[in-house]
């Protein structure tokens, strides 16, 4: 069906949007209709406020994303080549692993105040699991008999690490990114509605708190879209680059 399936489904959320308010079955008075958010949305695309919002939203989320990618990826790397460094690292990482980041936004606060930096943390240790899990999961599952015909045609670590296990682990570090990705810009997102730093979470809450509910869904909306974007250009990228990997292989019409 391609993209007319998506397209259905997306119209008719639409229409109940529009009939639910009108009918009673949502408060009309607190959830706006599909069309009063449509009009609100219009008047948003030309003023620099969404803009100036959206900007500084991906700014964070591309800090958050540098930031755990740069610590995370070399530690589940190093975690699922070494046993000693697993060893001592995962029960570090297990515990941490549990606790929701929201929580962490009091302590972000006495440290990093209301500034940018706050929600850039904030996304920074969301991603920084998937992506470390990934990495770990990936070096993991490197083909041995790969490494030692690596190892007999007198490839050294650096030229086995990048022949072999970079490209391997490639379709891992890819979804990592992916999934890392999605959940950096809603904790950005969160973090910015919770203390009100600058960005589209903020705007959401001025919106919601001075009873502008026709707004306050418009920017809802506006921070959905850019997480489909997102996630669509990751996605793409994946298939760009990772087109030689069984994942990304269309199937054979009448077999798997």
């Amino acid at each position: 069906m391609g993209a007319v399936g998506p397209l259905v489904g997306l119209g008719l959320v639409m229409v109940a949007f529009e009939v639910a308010p009108r009918v009673g079955i949502l408060p009309g008075s607190s959830f706006p209709t599909t069309s009063e958010v449509a009009v609100a949305l219009a008047d948003l695309v030309g003023t620099s406020d969404l803009w100036g919002a959206l900007g500084d939203t991906v700014t964070s989320w591309l800090w958050a994303m540098v930031l755990a990618s740069a610590v995370a990826v070399p530690l589940g790397l190093a975690m699922g080549s070494s046993r000693l460094v697993a060893t001592v690292v995962r029960p570090t990482v297990e515990f941490l692993r549990p606790v929701p980041s929201v929580a962490l936004v009091p302590v972000l606060v006495l440290v990093y105040g209301t500034e940018p930096s706050l929600t850039v943390a904030l996304g920074a240790v969301a991603a920084a699991f998937p992506l470390l899990f990934q990495a770990m999961y990936g070096v993991a599952d490197v083909d041995p008999v790969a490494l030692d015909m690596g190892r007999a045609y007198g490839l050294g670590r650096f030229g086995r690490a990048w022949r072999i296990t970079l490209p391997s682990c490639a379709p891992y570090l890819a979804t990592g990114v992916r999934i890392a990705a999605s959940v950096a810009l809603i904790l950005v997102v969160t973090g910015e509605y919770a203390v009100g730093v600058a960005g589209l979470g903020r705007e959401v809450f001025v919106a919601q708190s001075g009873g502008d509910y026709d707004e306050a869904y418009a920017w809802v909306v506006v921070t959905g879209l850019l997480g489909m974007a997102v996630n669509l250009a990751f996605g793409a990228l994946e298939r760009r680059y990772l087109w030689w990997h069984a994942s990304q292989r269309q199937p054979v019409a009448g077999g798997w």
